[in-house]
């Protein structure tokens, strides 16, 4: 479990010091900065819970797939990316949150079940 706890805060601390500075952007020129901010609010959440796991891997083994889907939902930063319509930016942060979503799946695998209390 030991593995799991690193792969959890490591992605927890990395996504806290990517997406903080989101919150400090200029919105005033998007046509829709409720999408920003609200995607930015989601992942921020996502970022404590993945500190949360982080403290006891086997206690919240249940809650590590949605991690995976979490990761698994900027894909289409990827795809937008290869087709001429996305910015690199989206592209390299795609790359390393499909990175991470093998890493929760890895952690996933090493982390015993526990029995029902």
């Amino acid at each position: 479990m030991l593995v799991a706890k690193w792969i959890f805060r490591i992605a927890g601390i990395y996504g806290l010091l990517v997406i903080t500075p989101l919150f400090f952007a200029d919105t005033s020129q998007m046509a829709e900065p409720v999408y920003y901010l609200g995607f930015a609010g989601i992942a921020f959440a996502f970022q404590v819970l993945f500190l949360v796991i982080s403290t006891d891997p086997g206690r919240y083994r249940p809650i590590m797939p949605v991690c995976v889907l979490e990761k698994l939902s900027t894909l289409p930063f990827i795809y937008l990316y290869l087709v001429g319509r996305g910015d690199e930016q989206f592209f390299f942060g795609g790359i390393a949150d499909q990175v991470l979503a093998i890493a929760f799946i890895v952690a996933f695998l090493m982390t015993p079940k526990r029995d029902a209390a």
